[in-house]
């Protein structure tokens, strides 16, 4: 078998803050291929971002990867030195970050900080780099970019700054881009070009993607496999079709029950009851328990491990397992 492009490996990521540890991912586990697109869902403390920080390494002060293993192309970054993952970041690694005005530097052109990005992590210098800056502008969008490497980020709408998040993130062509809810802050209508713009340029540059977000309906169309987490871990895994079609965790058809159908706009939409996990008092059982309609008694003192659905399909809940030990009963 080929070698996987990205395998984590029982990842734990704690925050030690003054009020104890955080544990905001908790052993989770899972590979991308070369030009793969993965979807990682789940509301916001989920965990899905500080996977993806975890990943590049860009953690707050207070964060620690305190287990497992990140291996890119068999080689495992937790154990890489500065000098090693600066030259991962954006060579092979490149993120997308939600709000682009606080990740573009206000007090310099376009092009200054487009330019210093391909300097630091390709070969090219002097006009050899401004041209890449062009193309690159180009390609993602960006009308007159003559015009726009002369202005600086406020003088660019939301969705033009995203637009030139991802020329900055594609101007080395790394390996995995990895996408940080990139359509947050922006309009509906924005919302789609860009996600349209993020598909057409993998298939383009044949990379590998990692869609984290926090609405399953973004990534409907996208994305070929997807993760479910919730506090922390990982609770359904699968295909786009089956994760949409065939959800057998009962926060992932919580989170499905709450996109609007267009087929049926009279559908009342039905929200997940209850309050997010506290991630600083995780409970001995299944996280989504304490606001789950089907809960068991085993949900609350026992940890659901990931059963296999079929091939392409895995679940970590209780139900499953209940449904499945009634099945055998009723064939008995």
């Amino acid at each position: 078998m080929a070698e996987r492009l990205l395998s984590v490996q029982d990842l734990h990521t704690s925050f030690f803050t003054d009020n104890g540890e955080v544990q905001a991912v908790n052993g989770i586990s899972f590979d991308l291929d070369p030009g793969e697109i993965l979807g990682i869902v789940g509301e916001s403390g989920s965990g899905k971002s500080v996977t993806a920080y975890s990943i590049m390494q860009i953690l707050a002060d207070t964060g620690k990867i305190t287990g497992g293993r990140i291996l890119f192309k068999g080689s495992d970054l937790t154990t890489w030195n500065d000098k090693q993952m600066q030259s991962f970041r954006g060579k092979n690694c490149s993120i997308i970050f939600q709000d682009p005005m606080t990740s573009l530097n206000p007090v310099f052109t376009i092009g200054n900080q487009l330019e210093e990005a391909v300097v630091l992590h390709t070969s090219r210098r002097g006009e050899a780099a401004k041209a890449r800056v062009k193309e690159f502008l180009e390609l993602v969008g960006i009308n007159e970019p003559e015009k726009r490497i002369k202005q600086y980020p406020f003088e660019l709408s939301g969705g033009m700054r995203q637009r030139v998040m991802i020329a900055m993130a594609l101007a080395c062509e790394p390996d995995i881009l990895i996408a940080d809810e990139p359509t947050t802050a922006l309009d509906v209508t924005i919302q789609a070009q860009i996600l349209e713009l993020i598909q057409s340029l993998q298939k383009k540059m044949g990379m590998a993607v990692i869609l984290v977000t926090h609405d399953l309906g973004v990534i409907a169309d996208m994305c070929d496999n997807i993760i479910v987490m919730y506090g922390g871990r990982i609770c359904e895994r699968g295909t786009a079709r089956e994760i949409f079609y065939n959800p057998k965790h009962e926060y992932t058809k919580g989170l499905l029950r709450s996109i609007p159908n267009v087929g049926n706009m009279k559908k009342k939409l039905v929200p997940i009851s209850g309050t997010p996990i506290n991630m600083l008092n995780l409970p001995k059982g299944c996280a989504f328990c304490p606001r789950c309609d089907a809960a068991m008694k085993i949900c609350l003192s026992e940890l659901p491990q990931e059963i296999t659905i079929n091939s392409d399909h895995k679940a970590a809940c209780w139900v499953n397992v209940k449904n499945a030990l009634e099945e055998v009963s009723a064939d008995a």
